[in-house]
């Protein structure tokens, strides 16, 4: 992957520091999720962002960590 370099916002760095450390991911991996979270809001304005940022960390978890879905039994069934 090819990489470029942008000016971004010292206070816009420090909060990305601060949340990069809490979700266990590089500055730079903490910028590029928070965009395709913007990008994936603005494409999609219905459903919450957070919504969105838990599709998006879910599916860059490891096929193997997964649990299938199973469905609750059903009341008198």
């Amino acid at each position: 992957m090819s990489t470029v370099s942008v000016r971004i916002d010292e206070d816009l760095i420090a909060s990305a520091r601060v949340a990069a450390k809490a979700e266990f991911r590089t500055v730079q991996g903490q910028v590029e999720f928070w965009a395709k979270v913007g990008r994936a809001a603005l494409d999609n304005p219905d459903l919450p962002a957070s919504f969105i940022a838990e599709s998006l960390m879910s599916m860059a978890e490891p096929r193997e960590d997964s649990m299938p879905f199973v469905p609750r039994e059903r009341e008198g069934t």
